[in-house]
């Protein structure tokens, strides 16, 4: 069995973590840790795990650190997962980090992402930075098998990189013109009350955030980069809906053939994805949406032409805790320890 701990447990990327280890054949949890909760079992906090998983929690301080865990969960905001880090390289562990603290692989490239967000530049497991793998299992799936720690990626990374990741790869769009107009349900924001999310000022209401300014705009832009084999820029405009999970990411560009037609598009789609259990390619025309995907690993691509502009339009829907969240961290765990990468994840979306 693989043996895990959860660092950060409270949250909701703690809690779903949870849910998928628990029913996992091949997994067990040993060790919860967070920093509100101590000593009270996991399931006074999220109270749908009573019976489930009902381990107690134990504070940061008082985690041991030896070769009885197998990887680690860090379900926690940036900057903690670097300091637990080496403790976890030393005791021989496997890592996963929901933040992102090792989602880029060296110094250079993690002080741009920090100073775009306002952080501190420098990082405290600076050296631990080139053995980082980013999670996205569709682009590193033979990385991933290899690594030693693995930074999951942001939820509307995932959206953005594999809906555009196709048409930049074959070079089916002009790279310049990349728009990423994305929408996500209240619960990106965590757990955490705030005044923002209160159910009076969130019902019936949308706006946008973070304009021009988002954090995930930066691992986009790397990641298609490296899909382009040159610098790209994207705009990224997200928005705050009124629904608890799901993204929904429409990603449009300009072809670089006009005559490219949207059957030509949808084939290019369904080649790079053949053989990628949690990415479902939908031909223009098919009917999709958040309910395709709600509670599921999955990633549905609705692949448009607009031959009037000239333009690509991709929808990409994921569910933001899943495969936005602790669905790709257990696809990568899977990988990682040489499993079927959709054990404990074989299931459909919430429905109805």
């Amino acid at each position: 069995m693989i043996r895990s701990r959860i660092v950060g447990a409270g949250g909701f990327g703690g809690a779903n973590i949870i849910e998928l280890l628990t029913a996992h054949p091949e997994a067990e949890i040993v060790s919860l840790v967070d920093v509100d909760g101590v000593g009270q079992p996991i399931s006074a906090k999220h109270t749908h795990l009573k019976g489930i998983c009902d381990l107690p929690v134990s504070a940061p301080d008082d985690a041991t650190w030896d070769d009885s865990i197998d990887v680690v969960f860090t379900a926690t905001p940036d900057g903690v997962g670097m300091t637990v880090a080496n403790d976890c390289m030393k005791a021989g562990a496997r890592m996963i980090d929901y933040s992102g603290d090792f989602r880029f692989n060296s110094a250079e490239a993690y002080a741009g992402y920090a100073e775009r967000i306002g952080r501190d530049p420098t990082h405290a497991a600076v050296d631990l930075l080139p053995r980082s793998v980013y999670g996205i299992a569709e682009l590193h799936r033979a990385e991933i098998a290899d690594a030693a720690m693995v930074g999951n990626p942001g939820c509307f990374a995932v959206s953005a990189i594999l809906g555009a990741g196709p048409a930049v790869r074959d070079g089916l769009i002009d790279t310049s013109t990349i728009i990423c107009d994305a929408k996500t349900g209240v619960s990106g924001a965590g757990i955490k009350p705030a005044q923002t999310f209160h159910y009076p000022l969130r019902y019936e209401n949308m706006n946008a955030y973070k304009i021009a300014a988002h954090q995930h705009n930066f691992e986009i832009e790397r990641e298609l980069s490296l899909l382009a084999g040159a610098e790209l820029r994207v705009t990224l405009t997200t928005q705050v809906v009124p629904l608890c999970r799901g993204i929904m990411t429409t990603v449009y560009g300009q072809l670089a053939n006009p005559s490219t037609t949207a059957q030509e598009l949808y084939e290019a789609y369904a080649a790079f994805y053949d053989g990628s259990a949690f990415v479902r390619v939908e031909p223009q025309g098919t009917p999709t949406s958040n309910n395709d995907v709600r509670g599921s690993n999955l990633c549905v691509l609705s692949v448009n032409v607009d031959p009037r502009t000239g333009r690509m339009i991709v929808v990409s829907h994921i569910d933001n805790l899943m495969k936005g969240q602790a669905g790709s961290a257990l696809q990568n765990m899977n990988v990682m320890f040489g499993l079927d990468e959709t054990i404990g994840l074989r299931r459909p979306a919430f429905y109805p």
